[in-house]
């Protein structure tokens, strides 16, 4: 009877260890799934070889939805996904990006990497992420486009953290990286930064996100810059 039990419980540890249970099925840490349909979708229409992806976090998941016209009239594709670190956009660069074969892509992330968001996270750590993302990018014969991270005093969801430092040390080496590839580097930083190295209060309600004013202003810089880089016809 102990031979029988044994052996049961035998049983069941393997198949615990052989088969992943229900939960590890649904896990998706990059969210491969956020995109898929509309990837899929986009695929399987005529590419007009001037496409632009925007990849990143919250702040380019929440672009098209503030300024949808902005993506509409320029052929731009939003590939940002809300509280994102550069671990998570680097596993699903080739499904997010490269599959869609863009003329460019235009990469603004590391403050969620800053925040903590997928655990602690040095510097190099967030530079080792964007230099495999733009060589991803580079060796399939896509256009970078590199942004600075955008001012921060703090984070509402990790209070005192007090990241303006990092933000400022991280835009200075996106710079100097971008100018050694000879990228394009869009510098939204200058423009939407206050007093106290966070961001100005006119465009976000939470100091982190922009309002439909920090957009625009970040449309007035970024546009122009694609448009040269890609070669897009109005």
């Amino acid at each position: 009877m102990h031979t029988l039990r044994f052996a049961f419980i035998c049983c069941i540890a393997l198949i615990a260890v052989g088969y992943p249970s229900r939960a590890q099925k649904t896990q998706d840490w990059p969210n491969f799934a956020r995109y898929h349909a509309e990837n899929d979708s986009l695929n399987g229409t005529v590419n007009r070889g001037d496409r632009v992806v925007f990849m990143g976090n919250s702040i380019t998941d929440s672009w098209i939805r503030f300024s949808p016209e902005f993506f509409a009239n320029n052929h731009f594709i939003d590939r940002g996904i809300s509280g994102q670190t550069t671990p998570q956009m680097l596993v699903r660069f080739r499904a997010d990006v490269i599959s869609l074969r863009p003329k460019a892509v235009v990469m603004l992330c590391g403050i969620n990497d800053i925040a903590g968001n997928t655990g602690p996270s040095t510097l190099e750590m967030i530079e080792d992420n964007i230099m495999s993302m733009a060589e991803l990018a580079k060796a399939n014969k896509i256009k970078v486009i590199l942004s600075s991270v955008l001012p921060a005093y703090d984070f509402p969801w990790n209070p005192g953290s007090f990241p303006a430092e990092k933000i400022i040390a991280l835009n200075a080496w996106i710079r100097e990286y971008a100018h050694k590839n000879r990228w394009a580097y869009l510098d939204y930083y200058p423009a939407m930064v206050d007093e106290r190295k966070g961001m100005k209060a006119e465009y976000s309600s939470d100091g982190v996100h922009p309002n439909k004013l920090g957009y625009q202003v970040m449309e007035k810089i970024a546009e122009p810059v694609i448009r040269e880089e890609v070669k897009l016809q109005r």
